[in-house]
C-alpha cells in the first residue's frame, strides 16, 4: 500500500530509503491521555520520525484552538476520546491521508466520510488484544484449579484444618476443556496461549471453516454444544445486534455445575440476568471483567456474589501496557512516512464483524 498522493522515494522491492519523509502529524485524543500513553522516549522518537509538537494533545477536533493544526496534518494520531471524523471535521483537514489509532477499535471516530475521502488506517488491535488474552489465560488456568472456591472456602475456615483433597478432587487442568466463543483477534489469541497447556479447545464460530479450525488446534462445534462439553466457557465475539445475549438462558442452562464463564468482550454478549440466577444457585461461576451497563448499578447483585469475580473493564490495555499500543502506533507513523503499506491496516469492509 503505498500513498498515491505522495512522492515518497521507495526502492525496488517495497524498502523504503530512511528518512524519506516526515508526514505532519496531530494527536487527537481524550483530555490527558496522552501522558499516560506515551513515555518521554516515546515522544522524542515521534518528534524524529514526524513533524509534530507530542505535547499538543487535540482533545476536541472542533475547537477553533486546533484549526491550524488539523488544516495542516497529514497524519492523525488518534486513542480512546477521539473526536469523530465526520465530513465537516475532514473538511477542515484538507491534508489528511491517514489515520493511525494507538488502541483497538476504530469505530467510535472513523467515518464513513473517512472512506470516501480514501484515507488509509491502521489500529493497534493486535497490541491491545495481547493483555485481554494474557487475562483470559490467566482467569481459564485459575477457573481449572478452582481457586475461587478454595479461596472462599479457606477463609470461611479460618484456620480449621480441611480435607482439601477431597474437596477439590475435581480440579486441575489436565485434559480439562475449554471452550472458546469467537475466533476473533483475541480468540485466536488465547487459543495460542492455551497450546502449551494439556487442554482440549472448543471453537465456536461460524466464519470459521473445519481447515481452519484444525489450523488452529480447535475442534469446531456449535455453541450448545460447546457450552454443554466446557469446564470454561470464555466468549471472545464481537457486539453485534446478532451477538446480543448470545450466550442467553438456553446456553448457560446447558453448561455443567461449577463450570466458569469468562467474559472480557461485551456486556451485551451474555444475558445478565439468567447468569445471575445460575450463580445465585451457587450453579455457575463468573469471571466478568464487562457488563451491560458498562457499570452495574448499585445494588447489583454482581458486586456480591461470592462466586463472581467483577473487575472494571480491565482486561485490555492499562497501566504500563498502554506503552505498548504507542509503540505500534509510532511504528506505522514511520512505516506511512516511508511509504510502507501498514503492518495493521483496518479495511472498511471488515469492520462490519469486527468489535
Amino acid at each position: 500500500m503505498h500513498h498515491a498522493t505522495d512522492n515518497r522515494p521507495v526502492v525496488p522491492g517495497g524498502a523504503a530509503s530512511p528518512a524519506v519523509h516526515r508526514p505532519r502529524t496531530l494527536l487527537a485524543m481524550a483530555p490527558g491521555l496522552a501522558d499516560r500513553l506515551f513515555t518521554q522516549e516515546q515522544r522524542a522518537r515521534l518528534a524524529r520520525i514526524a513533524r509534530t509538537d507530542p505535547y499538543l494533545v487535540a482533545d476536541d477536533l472542533h475547537s477553533p484552538a486546533y484549526e491550524d493544526a488539523l488544516a495542516a496534518a497529514e497524519v492523525l494520531l488518534t486513542c480512546w476520546g477521539a473526536t469523530p471524523l465526520t465530513s465537516d471535521v475532514l473538511e477542515r483537514a484538507p491534508r489528511l491521508r491517514a489515520v493511525v489509532h494507538a488502541a483497538g477499535s476504530v469505530k467510535h471516530h472513523v467515518t464513513h466520510a473517512c472512506w470516501e475521502r480514501g484515507l488509509v488506517v491502521s489500529a493497534a488491535a493486535g497490541a491491545n488484544a495481547l493483555p485481554v488474552a494474557e487475562y483470559t489465560l490467566a482467569a481459564i488456568l485459575l477457573a481449572g484449579k478452582q481457586v475461587g472456591r478454595a479461596a472462599r472456602k479457606y477463609r470461611e475456615l479460618g484456620g480449621a484444618s480441611h480435607d482439601w483433597r477431597t474437596e477439590l478432587g475435581s480440579s486441575g487442568n489436565y485434559r480439562r476443556t475449554v471452550g472458546i466463543v469467537g475466533a476473533s483477534r483475541i480468540g485466536r489469541r488465547v487459543i495460542e496461549l492455551l497450546h502449551p497447556f494439556d487442554l482440549r479447545v472448543l471453537l465456536y464460530d461460524p466464519y470459521v471453516s473445519g481447515a481452519e479450525a484444525a489450523r488452529l488446534g480447535v475442534e469446531p462445534v456449535e455453541l450448545l454444544e460447546l457450552c454443554a462439553r466446557s469446564s470454561v466457557v470464555s466468549v471472545h465475539a464481537p457486539q453485534l445486534p446478532e451477538t446480543r445475549h448470545m450466550i442467553g438462558a438456553p446456553e448457560l442452562a446447558a453448561m455443567p455445575d461449577g463450570a466458569t464463564l469468562i467474559n472480557t468482550s461485551r456486556g451485551s454478549l451474555v444475558d445478565e440476568a439468567a447468569l445471575v440466577g445460575h450463580a445465585r444457585a451457587g450453579r455457575l461461576d463468573a469471571v466478568l471483567d464487562v457488563t451491560e451497563p458498562e457499570l452495574p448499578p448499585p445494588g447489583s447483585p454482581l458486586y456480591t456474589l461470592p462466586n463472581v469475580l467483577l473487575t472494571p473493564h480491565l482486561a485490555g490495555s492499562f497501566g504500563n501496557e498502554l506503552h505498548r499500543m504507542a509503540a505500534h502506533a509510532i511504528d506505522e507513523v514511520g512505516r506511512y512516512g516511508a511509504g510502507l503499506a501498514f503492518l495493521e491496516p483496518v479495511r472498511a469492509e471488515a469492520l462490519g464483524r469486527s468489535a
